[in-house]
């Protein structure tokens, strides 16, 4: 069912449950995001769409090619509005809605295994995090990265070994779950184990398949 042998040896246990964040600890309605920022610029909700999404430049952000002020500026630009940090932060803000069973899920985790987070995002989000996802520092501290920080992005594999260098783990002791069956395979080349979310159900029993306890 998960794609990869679930039966992992005692000498790699996992000892580090890996979360992607959008999609998988919180919904995100890119959607909802775009029309308040098509509000805010007087334009179309198309319009934004294609300026940041269809035209590659949010993977700018993501991969670090760009700086956090000047994907900021860029981004302003791209939709012709004079975009603020303040407004930039409030549109992502409004997409995103926090999964609490998958959050009940984590705080469970982190009495017996270590978790992190790894999204695929620009700096600002790590940076806003508290406004944008208050839910997260509580159980995940400062171990909430974005791809940016690392200047690459999943699915590449270098993406995940860098994270892991700077958590100070093996990728044969990690459990990476992400809802992109890209980023699960970008996962599974860098030596990982992975797991593609689909529910909290199928996540619980893959929690079990891979030996990792939840109390």
């Amino acid at each position: 069912m998960f794609g990869q042998c679930a039966s992992v040896a005692v000498t790699d246990a996992i000892k580090l449950v890996l979360f992607d964040m959008d999609n998988v600890l919180c919904d995100y309605d890119r959607a909802t995001r775009v029309a308040y920022l098509a509000q805010l610029a007087g334009t179309s909700s198309e319009a934004v769409h294609n300026a940041i999404w269809d035209s590659g430049f949010e993977l700018l952000g993501d991969s670090g090619a760009l700086e956090a002020a000047d994907y900021l500026r860029g981004f302003g630009e791209r939709i012709g509005y004079p975009l603020s940090l303040d407004e930039w932060v409030e549109a992502r803000r409004r997409s995103m809605q926090a999964n609490r069973a998958m959050l009940d899920i984590a705080g469970s985790l982190r009495r017996t295994v270590d978790i992190a987070v790894l999204t695929n995002n620009t700096t600002l989000v790590a940076d806003h995090i508290d406004t944008l996802l208050p839910e997260l520092r509580p159980l995940f501290g400062s171990r909430i990265y974005t791809s940016a920080q690392f200047k690459t992005a999943k699915p590449d594999p270098h993406c995940y070994r860098l994270c892991l260098s700077e958590l100070g783990v093996r990728p044969q002791s990690v459990l990476f779950v992400d809802d992109l069956a890209a980023n699960v395979a970008g996962a599974r080349d860098a030596g990982l184990f992975a797991h593609r979310h689909t529910s909290v159900a199928t996540f619980r029993q893959a929690l079990s398949e891979y030996g990792v306890p939840l109390d």
